[in-house]
C-alpha cells in the first residue's frame, strides 16, 4: 500500500473519473471514456494528454475492422499507485467516522476536549 498522497493532477474531476474507471479495467476505448464523462473529444484528449505526460496512462491506436482508428487507454503502474495514494489521502481527509451533517460542524456540538478541555464559547450567532 502506498502512503496517502494528494495529487492535484488526478484530483481534477474529469481526470479523477478517468483514473477511477481505468483502475478497475485493463484498458478502455476512448469513446467509452468520452461517453462516461459526457464530454467532447477535445476535452477528453486534453485530460488524457495531461495524464500521459505524467506517466499515469498510456495509449495505443489500433485500426478497427472498418478502417477507423481507435484509441485504447490503460492506467500505468505509476498511475495506479498515484491514484491509490490519492484515494487513500481523500479517505484520510474524510476520516473513517466522517459525518457530513451540519450538526457535527456546529461550534456548540463540539466535544468538550476542544480548546484544552473547556467547552467552546458560543456567540448569539450560534443560536441556542
Amino acid at each position: 500500500m502506498n502512503a496517502p498522497r494528494f495529487d492535484p493532477l488526478i484530483h481534477e474531476p474529469s481526470r479523477l473519473q478517468i483514473c477511477g474507471a481505468l483502475r478497475s479495467l485493463d484498458e478502455a476505448e476512448f469513446s467509452v471514456l468520452r461517453d462516461m464523462l459526457n464530454a467532447a473529444d477535445s476535452v477528453v484528449s486534453k485530460h488524457l494528454k495531461a495524464l500521459e505526460d505524467a506517466g499515469y496512462v498510456s495509449t495505443r491506436k489500433l485500426h478497427g475492422d472498418n478502417g477507423r482508428r481507435r484509441t485504447w487507454v490503460r492506467l500505468s503502474g505509476t498511475g495506479r499507485r498515484a491514484f491509490d495514494a490519492h484515494v487513500a489521502q481523500l479517505r484520510q481527509i474524510a476520516g473513517d467516522g466522517w459525518d457530513p451533517t451540519p450538526e457535527r460542524t456546529h461550534a456548540s456540538s463540539r466535544p468538550s476536549s476542544v480548546a484544552g478541555g473547556a467547552a467552546p464559547a458560543t456567540t448569539a450567532a450560534d443560536g441556542p
